[in-house]
């Protein structure tokens, strides 16, 4: 990493971290619940909001980030999520906190988490995947440690001290954040005017993007669904332990992918990581209930954040880092799409079947089919 680079992803990755945190939102469900005498449904769509939101931030990102010097665009930006935050901590409504928490502190979301993908990148060429990596993980990171933060400041002063705190930590670190960018006197870069962007056919974009769809959505299944998965494979253990040890291995995945799509043939690692994970899945469907529960879940939670990881990577290598962030953006709405679509499906399945093995061996299909749509890509002629 140049010298240039580090502080620029050093501040790309506390950025990454501090909004990581929007999915710990599930400690808010019950809180939220009581305050508002909500049900468990509405409470949650809080989160997918947020989701929306911020898919939605990342596909138009492109179009703002190049608009102001970066040590400027990213305390903005944090005071943004800051204010949704305080709004969603003072909510007199439903419908407020589905304001300030999914509308607001989502876009501010998926508009620094966008943004600092993106600039890590262009800092640090020749490393593309290294940096994308590494904010990925730090993205993980947010999302480990939050729980356990929140946790007590409900206990301390309920939600509006959560999310006061959650508030007074983005704004000060956009601050730190800042400092390190203006000391880097790093732009963000963008195509030169009048030259023609880059544009995917069909025949491109619609492999990458059902690649990224299956392989998130293989993993989100299980995700969305671990405690409930541990409990029903192996009834009376600690369940807490599952989604742990999945965001654990979920941040060395982001870290290991990160790494490896600057070494390896791009095709060989879209294609390697959905048949790890569909591989993991097959451990947990025939193993999960004799000592495979654990080691499968890791499993699955590395190759999901490796996926994550190398698709933005890939993308860069392949069309180029200026193009990156406006053909990423398009390709990200998988990720909504799976956000959305997988953990209700898991859901929907397990209520038909009374159990998880039929949402296991379509999350195994969704793995497979990820693979696949890699493996055409690689047949293209046309890519790099």
């Amino acid at each position: 990493m140049t010298r240039g680079g580090l502080p620029v992803l050093i501040a790309c990755s506390l950025l990454a971290a501090v909004l990581g945190t929007v999915h710990a939102f599930s400690v808010f469900l019950e809180p939220f619940e009581a305050r508002f005498g909500a049900s468990r449904a509405s409470v949650s769509l809080t989160y997918s909001l947020a989701l929306m939101a911020l898919t939605g931030a990342v596909l138009i990102g492109h179009r703002v980030f190049a608009r102001w010097p970066p040590a400027l665009f990213v305390p903005a930006l944090c005071a943004m999520a800051a204010a949704g935050a305080v709004t969603a901590g003072y909510a007199p409504t439903l419908a407020v906190l589905w304001l300030g928490y999914g509308l607001i502190f989502g876009a501010a979301n998926g508009l620094g988490y966008g943004f600092g993908l993106q600039l890590a990148a262009q800092a640090s060429p020749g490393r593309e995947g290294l940096a994308m990596g590494t904010v990925t993980a730090a993205y993980a990171l947010g999302a480990v440690l939050a729980p356990a933060l929140f946790a007590r400041a409900l206990t301390l002063g309920g939600a509006v001290a959560a999310m006061t705190g959650l508030a007074a930590a983005v704004m000060i670190t956009g601050l730190v954040a800042a400092v390190f960018l203006a000391r880097a006197g790093v732009r963000f870069r963008k195509p030169e005017t009048g030259a023609a962007p880059r544009q995917l056919a069909a025949g491109q974009f619609i492999p990458l993007w059902l690649g990224y769809f299956g392989g998130v959505l293989a993993g989100l299944m299980v995700i969305g669904h671990a405690a409930a998965i541990a409990t029903a494979l192996r009834p009376g253990g600690a369940a807490w332990i599952a989604p742990a040890i999945i965001a654990v291995c979920n941040l060395g995945g982001s870290l290991v992918a990160g790494r490896l799509s600057d070494r390896i043939a791009p095709a060989r690692l879209l294609i390697g990581l959905p048949l790890l994970s569909a591989a993991a899945l097959l451990i947990l469907i025939v193993m999960g209930r004799h000592g495979g529960l654990m080691p499968a879940l890791g499993l699955t939670g590395f190759s999901y954040g490796a996926i994550i990881a190398a698709y933005p990577a890939v993308i860069a290598k392949r069309y180029g880092i200026l193009d990156s962030p406006r053909i990423y953006g398009r390709v990200f709405t998988a990720w909504g799409a799976a956000g959305l679509a997988g953990p209700w499906l898991a859901g929907y399945l397990f209520d038909l079947s009374g159990g998880y093995r039929t949402a296991l061996i379509v999350a195994v299909g969704a793995a497979l089919a990820s693979a696949l749509a890699a493996l055409m890509q690689a047949r293209d002629p046309s890519v790099a």
